[in-house]
């Protein structure tokens, strides 16, 4: 087998912790790390092993790469003029999902894929490894199972969202549109999907009618994912606990019993900063929620209307400033917390037999993340122990106490 090796890096964060210098995140100093049939095989001294391609890290950082857990890349048009009149003070509201419904339905499938790809070759130069990619933006059978296909070219874990908002053609309807999300649309695209999720919030559908969407979607062997919690404290954290889904996802608001019902169950609070900060609702309290023994994740959530973003830097810095996450918390919850919030264990660490999923950082230590927000440090993406960014230049200089 063909193997690379990343080598001279000067701190390889493996968010193992039985490896390195134990902690969360299991740190090796002076190491290379060695792939091969694009897992990881070894993690050695630097400097001493060899293979038929080689990385030089030169003394920088290397983290396992951003695992993104709620994305909605397959969409056509954009929202910026919504975005502007938010920030001149208007409120941001679920409905307006419609105006992208309406691009999406009247683009052609060829341009809804490059749109797509665009972003996906956007994130992976934003050291995103690994991504879930959620349909949403049709609301309708046809046009929802062409979104869930093309949400599988770029991963395998995409999601039928068919349950976003109600669609116009449906007001004072919306138990029939739940009906039609639950039978045609759900078999329509149960094939080429992972998981089924639905917003659960005021504007969008009620505990009665999410739970519905749920337990359709489980009854297919689809595996559950919520927006909840978003714009209020209301059901979808606790339906999402009793459920066993997956992640429930914003969590902005988090009263006592929904902390008790996630750290009670396996259920992930995915919390998603970006959005916050671009529609300026108050930043979860992910310290609390930490403390109280809940497992968090953080994503993009990667949308026209309220967080047209690909950077988990930019979450990670958003993150340690406005949740009161360290860094070393914000690190694991973009890696290995997005890996748990899609329960995978193949991703979001860099431990032998994991996926050689990779990001070297123009930066010594992970820190710079957030220490230097706005500032384009990924030097390099690998996935699979592939190079799909960077690293065809030279290094200008080595960082300090490389071997």
């Amino acid at each position: 087998m063909t193997a690379l090796v990343v080598d001279r890096i000067g701190l390889l964060v493996t968010c193992e912790p039985s490896l390195g210098e134990g902690g969360p995140l299991g740190v090796v100093r002076d190491a290379a790390l060695i792939v091969e049939g694009g897992r990881v095989a070894a993690i050695e001294r630097a400097g001493r092993a060899d293979g038929d391609q080689r990385v030089d890290a030169a003394g920088r950082c290397v983290i396992p790469g951003f695992v993104d857990s709620h994305t909605h890349l397959v969409f056509a048009g954009d929202r910026a003029e919504e975005f502007a009149a938010r920030m001149a003070g208007a409120p941001y509201e679920a409905g307006g999902i419609r105006t992208t419904v309406a691009a999406t339905l009247a683009a052609g499938e060829d341009a809804l894929r490059a749109l797509a790809a665009a972003r996906r070759a956007e994130q992976l130069r934003a050291g995103i490894t690994h991504t879930e990619v959620k349909s949403g933006y049709a609301l309708t059978v046809d046009g929802e199972a062409r979104l869930c296909a093309l949400a599988a070219e770029l991963t395998d874990d995409a999601t039928f969202l068919g349950a976003h908002v109600v669609p116009g053609g449906f007001a004072g309807r919306e138990d029939d549109y739940v009906a039609l999300v639950c039978g045609p649309m759900l078999a329509a695209c149960r094939g080429s999907v992972r998981w089924i999720d639905v917003f659960c919030e005021r504007g969008a559908f009620d505990a009665d009618q999410s739970r519905a969407v749920l337990e359709a979607g489980r009854d297919a062997g689809l595996g559950l994912r919520v927006h909840a919690n978003q714009l209020g404290l209301g059901p979808g954290v606790r339906l999402a606990c009793s459920l066993g889904a997956a992640s429930a996802d914003h969590c902005t608001y988090l009263d006592g019993t929904d902390l008790e019902a996630l750290a009670g169950s396996d259920t992930v609070a995915t919390f998603l900063p970006a959005t916050d900060f671009a529609t300026r609702q108050p930043y979860p309290d992910a310290r609390r929620a930490i403390d109280a023994g809940v497992s968090v994740a953080l994503a993009t959530n990667t949308n026209p209307g309220s967080s047209y973003t690909t950077s988990m830097a930019f979450c990670i810095a958003l993150a340690v400033r406005d949740l009161r996450m360290t860094v070393a918390e914000a690190l694991l919850a973009a890696t290995a917390g997005g890996a748990r919030a899609l329960r995978r264990d193949d991703i979001g660490r860099l431990a032998p037999g994991c996926r050689a999923d990779a990001v070297v950082l123009d930066a010594p230590s992970p820190s710079h993340l957030a220490y230097r927000p706005g500032v384009p440090l990924i030097a390099a993406t690998i996935v699979g122990g592939r190079v799909v960014h960077g690293a065809s230049r030279a290094p200008a200089t080595d960082y300090p106490g490389v071997a």
